[in-house]
């Protein structure tokens, strides 16, 4: 729980910020000289503020009620879309001036976006599910090409492909091996999963559960021992846990 207290935190602190912003703006309404035009344009914004900081507040609580119930909340769920989509870049920036590492915040992010869809108790068909995996867990120096075909591999053991194909073999799901966002898309577009099971660095798995939405996805942080973007690793019982999750012991 710690972990997802960050970004819960953070997300917290932001309501306080526009709250402030929301207070100043209602001084400058009551500032003497001000013509009528410019005052209803600043009743306006206090108004716009304060009904998203009401959403985004219901939302904050559905969070934190769904986290500790473990069950989903319906009435809650708009306020709890607001609160994320709105406010997330306000979070990042309120990290920033407070020198938290951006990553550390996305990944409490993913956390939190995990146990809220685990709080749905999802069930699909395993050919309703998507793995999306990033070309960087392929072995660097591979001459087999596998981002539009990943069939292509040769399954020779050198990187984790090979476990994720045996993975999508034992249970029928789909997989795509993504390049980037647009690739990405064009997988999700192509099989139309009701789910999805993702596996990225924190900022890819970040905008990627954002722009999916409304289809639920599971984030996997995928390890950098080389560094970013080469020669990735990813914990195979995190994946098939977070495949589990969606289709159960369901296999082919």
């Amino acid at each position: 729980m710690i972990h997802k207290r960050l970004f819960l935190g953070l997300l917290g602190g932001s309501l306080v910020v526009v709250a402030l912003l929301a207070v100043g703006i209602w001084y400058l309404l009551f500032t003497p000289n001000r013509s009528p035009v410019y005052q209803v344009i600043l009743l306006a914004m206090v108004s716009l503020l304060a009904g998203i900081m009401f959403l985004a507040a219901c939302g904050l609580g559905g969070i934190v009620l769904t986290l500790l119930a473990a069950r989903t909340f319906e009435p809650l769920q708009g306020p709890m879309g607001v609160a994320v989509n709105i406010f997330f870049p306000v979070v990042l920036a309120l990290g920033r001036f407070l020198r938290i590492d951006p990553d550390r915040i996305k990944s409490s992010f993913i956390e939190v976006n995990n146990q809220l869809v685990q709080a749905r108790h999802l069930s699909v068909n395993p050919g309703e599910l998507l793995l999306l995996a990033p070309h960087c867990l392929q072995y660097s120096e591979c001459p087999y090409k596998i981002t539009v075909h990943v069939d292509n591999c040769r399954r020779c053991g050198r990187c984790c492909i090979n476990d994720l194909l045996q993975l999508r073999d034992k249970y029928g799901f789909h997989m795509g091996l993504a390049t980037g966002g647009t690739l990405a898309r064009k997988y999700v577009r192509e099989y139309r999963p009701r789910a999805i099971v993702a596996i990225a660095c924190e900022r890819d798995l970040t905008s990627g559960i954002r722009d999916s939405n409304p289809i639920p996805v599971l984030g996997v942080t995928n390890m950098r021992p080389c560094g970013p973007c080469y020669n990735t690793r990813v914990s195979l019982t995190r994946v098939e846990e977070a495949v589990k999750s969606f289709c159960g012991d369901k296999g082919k």
